[in-house]
């Protein structure tokens, strides 16, 4: 659990009646009663527009170099009706940073050419005490040499009165000095590229960031990106991002999550077995190899005699949410009333099982707001892979058709959906948009804000539906309709056409109005 913590809902209306009856409720009794670490954030206003309702977007650092600090806010803030910037300070990903990923038109504004000397690290200027306890010290990206675009980003932004929050993403390069020391370990025993969050340099390498961050920079809080998935979906493939599903690529299984595995009694030899009988039948099912009793019973008969298989799974959500814990208590520790969001990957709007691990009401009570994805426009086309995907392994008895259509069934999505076979060509609705910021909101129960993730200009298809205004329109108005507490627009500006972002303002300047 946590300290009390000042939601953003608070930035709004101090004096809304409904704080002031929820204060005096037994809700906020039962709250307090549960001691002094509980999330807090039932006391914040209700999901009504206000001045200080955060309307965000996602800016990496490139853009403020590339078209000027105050050209950017001024399409933020002027076009956009933008009062905050989230923006990217680390990362080594170009999800989040860089321009435009080689092979999609750019935007109208910006380098018209793919970005060629992308590097990615710490766009902030890091402080090396604070890094003492780690090996992942050297992390500063040389591509803006000794500029601190941040402080300059933080500096302009202050004067028109608009918030800035430090993004940071668990995305890595392999060439990163102290690296081959965090390593996870794969089914096969081989080094991956991502990081063990149980090695300590890596918990520790996570709290130094917050720390320097949010005590070097004046920032209004910090942001955390983790999109990893745990080894069970990585085994069947059950995402919208895998294309090649290997099973034998899962971890982590070295010695730091065998101590780790100890303490909450799970064999680790078992776990690993199981692992080796998923992938055994992962790699049967996509040579169609067909068990006897067929593709769901089989899985099921190794679920059932082999449960360290979610046992396994479940260790990873634990490293995860640890370090959100820690980043919280570190930023906490500084005592600058800085919050604290989560950043819940889109897998989350399409796959029952990932959904079952992200209780909405205990992810509330780890941090101060939740940024939830819901692309609508790209959605489309995830949710058709990852139903393919799905088919391919665990479900490959069932036509795709069908399946999708026992899907939306468990997730709730309504008849306004495309059939499979139109879902990338038309996307996914803005009701979609409404109905998922609807569930996000009853899911925390009031202990935090909600700030939905809109999707403009990240890369479809050529046979996708292109995204017009107006789809940016209906998506961003209809979070504000289902009750958000603001909009986080979405991946980043070096995506995004201008007249989409004016789409966005006019929803925002008429959600504002009430």
């Amino acid at each position: 659990m946590k300290p009390q913590k000042r939601s953003t809902a608070a930035l709004a209306d101090g004096k809304n009646s409904r704080r002031i009856f929820i204060k005096n409720s037994a809700t906020l009794a039962a709250l307090a009663a549960a001691g002094p670490f509980i999330n807090m954030s039932a006391i914040f206003a209700a999901n009504k527009p206000g001045k200080d309702m955060i309307n965000a977007l996602q800016v990496g650092v490139n853009s403020f170099v590339e078209e000027g600090v105050d050209n950017v806010l001024d399409i933020l803030q002027k076009r956009g009706s933008i009062n905050t910037v989230f923006l990217n300070t680390f990362t080594y990903g170009t999800g989040l940073a860089s321009r435009m990923i080689t092979g999609n038109p750019f935007p109208d504004h910006g380098p018209q050419e793919p970005d060629k000397n992308f590097h990615g690290g710490n766009y902030a200027i890091p402080h090396a005490k604070y890094y003492k306890n780690t090996v992942l010290k050297d992390t500063h990206s040389p591509e803006y040499g000794d500029r601190d675009i941040v402080a300059e980003v933080l500096k302009a932004s202050k004067k028109r009165g608009m918030k800035v929050f430090a993004t940071i993403e668990d995305q890595w390069r392999n060439d990163v000095p102290g690296i081959d020391e965090c390593r996870e370990i794969d089914l096969l025993g081989r080094k991956a590229v991502t990081l063990c969050l149980f090695n300590p340099n890596v918990r520790e390498f996570w709290t130094a960031l917050a720390t320097d961050t949010c005590t070097s920079y004046d920032v209004d809080g910090i942001v955390v990106f983790n999109e990893r998935n745990g080894p069970l979906l990585n085994a069947l493939g059950a995402s919208h991002i895998v294309t090649n599903i290997d099973p034998s690529k899962s971890t982590c299984f070295c010695n730091y999550h065998q101590q780790e595995a100890k303490k909450y009694n799970i064999n680790f030899e078992r776990a690993k077995e199981g692992y080796h009988k998923l992938d055994e039948f992962a790699k049967a099912a996509l040579k169609d190899l067909r068990p006897s009793d067929g593709y769901y019973v089989e899985f099921q008969r190794i679920m059932l005699e082999y449960p360290e298989i979610v046992a396994w799974d479940k260790l990873f959500d634990i490293g995860k949410h640890q370090i959100v814990d820690d980043v919280y208590k570190a930023v906490k520790a500084i005592g600058k009333k800085q919050l604290v969001g989560l950043h819940i990957e889109h897998v989350n709007s399409f796959n029952p099982f990932f959904r079952a691990t992200r209780d909405y009401e205990n992810l509330a009570q780890r941090v101060d707001f939740l940024k939830v994805v819901m692309y609508n426009n790209v959605g489309g086309e995830r949710y058709a892979r990852f139903i393919h995907n799905i088919a391919s392994t665990i479900f490959k008895d069932v036509p795709p058709e069908e399946l999708m259509r026992f899907n939306n069934h468990l997730l709730g999505y309504s008849e306004k959906e495309a059939a499979l076979d139109k879902l990338a060509i038309e996307g996914l609705s803005p009701d979609y948009v409404f109905r998922e910021t609807q569930r996000a909101i009853a899911g925390v129960k009031g202990k935090c804000p909600i700030l939905p993730g809109i999707d403009i200009g990240i890369p479809v298809g050529k046979k996708s539906h292109q995204q017009t205004p107006d789809d940016v329109y209906n998506a961003t108005l209809a979070a504000y309709k289902a009750g958000a507490n603001g909009v986080i627009l979405s991946r980043k500006y070096s995506e995004m056409k201008l007249e989409h972002i004016d789409a966005a303002g006019r929803a925002i300047r008429e959600a504002m109005k009430g």
